[in-house]
């Protein structure tokens, strides 16, 4: 018998270990600390336990397992779920990879828009009657019909042109005089994690994309290297620990840097688009300067759900209310007293231009653009939204309920409300995680804005619409860890 579970663990213990191995990981040890791995490496370790089992007849409902991975990592990810589904288990992904929807045995679609444009079923099939769909969002994409990236001039980008370029603020970093000097920043001996002692420049001015496979060293030179040296440089705090490098040389009129990583939003229900980007403070504002507000001596403050005073008691401003089922899952339900609204009765009795403010907060981004007419600050912070695609999201909509797609782009709005009027360099960690192809377009779309406004930006990704839409390319490896950390 003790032979006998001796056998059954190592059996396990090899069977999760080769799985490692099949998903390109095999170069890790098992001490390693799992805060010194990508993204993509934790999310094919997290995945390890489920796909590396010898179930059968078990229904696996995966949540974007391609997050985080090259093209070269994704192929052995998708040969682990064949194997998987092989075996005589359902794979369900829920997934925009071109590379698994190609090898999808059943495709469904949902949408055909997002937020209250979305939830029907546009098409279910295989991917060949995808492809010649003519309501699908997604056809196109795969189908491998020229869209406006495809389209895109060389060198150029999104929708974009020559004669537009030259006459933007960053058109001196882009054509510069005979005998000029591309305005960049160099990083010298960069020695941390896996970087093999390199030197990086980074021209400004454009999009400058990092590629190579998970666990290259991309991050320890963009987010631990990069980062970190340059606000030093700009006197600013970092919140991230800095990675040793030799000097750094900053030729051009740069005078920021934001980083905007996958570091998860709050979860607490008081915290909404309309709290995040500082809209709310203008809602609150416009509301205690209604007559009715100012007779009955209502001030901002209790416009807010965050503080006693204008909120409702019963549940402190949050709707709902969490009953403890004891040995099963709480239940939230809405509060009795407000029924959701999360204020006292007085103070949605103020109104402005017939709304009161739990209405406002239920309001669309792209509602809310038309309801405030004639609030110039505020509508210009509500135009944002529309920037990045989430012109869908509701105002007070718990971050909570985001996608992760979604906290991505509102954390680049809240940022691009920061930076409209200098010149900085944006750091972006794969923004396209979570985000369907037209999704993608979208964000190239607000990454031409930017640049054509002065700003610089440097990507780590893997989405080949956004390589194929860079102007500048780093590649890191050839492979992982030990054999990373060179730029190729």
């Amino acid at each position: 018998m003790v032979a006998d579970s001796k056998t059954r663990i190592i059996e396990q213990i090899q069977s999760r270990l080769r799985f490692l191995q099949k998903a390109g990981l095999d170069y890790l040890t098992p001490s390693r600390s799992m805060e010194t791995l990508s993204g993509g490496e934790q999310r094919r370790i997290t995945l390890t336990s489920a796909l590396s089992s010898s179930l059968v007849d078990m229904l696996y409902v995966l949540d974007e397992p391609s997050l985080g991975l090259h093209p070269k990592d994704t192929a052995k990810l998708l040969e682990a779920i064949l194997e998987l589904r092989d075996r005589g288990n359902t794979v369900i992904l829920v997934e925009h990879d071109e590379q698994l929807l190609h090898h999808a045995d059943h495709i469904v679609e949902i949408g055909p828009g997002a937020g209250d444009e979305g939830g029907t079923i546009v098409f279910q099939g295989n991917v060949e009657e995808l492809r010649n769909d003519a309501k699908s969002l997604t056809a196109p994409y795969l189908a491998g019909i020229p869209t406006q990236v495809g389209n895109r001039p060389p060198g150029g980008c999104v929708g974009d042109s020559r004669q537009k370029r030259a006459k933007s603020p960053s058109a001196e970093y882009r054509t510069l005089p005979p005998g000029g000097r591309q305005p960049t920043i160099s990083l010298t001996n960069c020695t941390g994690n896996n970087l093999k002692n390199i030197t990086a420049t980074f021209p400004l001015g454009m999009l400058c994309v990092i590629t190579g496979v998970s666990g290259s060293g991309k991050s320890s030179l963009i987010r631990q290297t990069l980062y970190p040296a340059l606000c030093q440089h700009f006197g600013k705090k970092s919140e991230v620990q800095g990675l040793p490098c030799g000097q750094i040389d900053v030729r051009g009129n740069i005078n920021d840097v934001v980083l905007i990583d996958q570091t998860p939003m709050g979860r607490s229900s008081s915290s909404n688009p309309a709290t995040y980007l500082k809209i709310f403070d203008d809602i609150r504002t416009l509301f205690a300067e209604t007559v009715d507000a100012k007779a009955k001596h209502i001030t901002a403050r209790h416009f807010s759900f965050n503080v006693a005073g204008g909120r409702c008691e019963h549940c402190k401003g949050d709707g709902n209310i969490v009953i403890d089922m004891q040995f099963l899952p709480d239940q939230i339900v809405p509060c009795p007293e407000c029924a959701g609204k999360r204020y006292r009765q007085s103070v949605l009795d103020i109104l402005y231009r017939g709304k009161n403010i739990a209405e406002v907060l239920d309001m669309t981004a792209r509602e809310a653009f038309a309801f405030f007419r004639g609030q110039n600050k505020l509508q210009q912070k509500l135009r944002l939204l529309f920037d990045v695609g989430l012109d869908y999201l509701r105002l007070g909509q718990p971050a909570g309920t985001l996608s992760g797609g979604e906290a991505q782009r509102l954390r680049l709005t809240a940022h691009l409300g920061q930076i409209r009027g200098s010149r900085s360099l944006i750091l972006m960690d794969e923004p396209t995680a979570g985000l369907h192809f037209a999704d993608v377009e979208q964000m190239l779309t607000c990454f031409q804005s930017l640049i054509a406004s002065g700003h610089s930006l440097i990507v780590i990704e893997h989405n080949e619409m956004v390589i194929r839409s860079a102007d500048y390319e780093i590649q890191l490896g050839p492979g992982a860890a030990d054999s990373g950390g060179n730029i190729l």
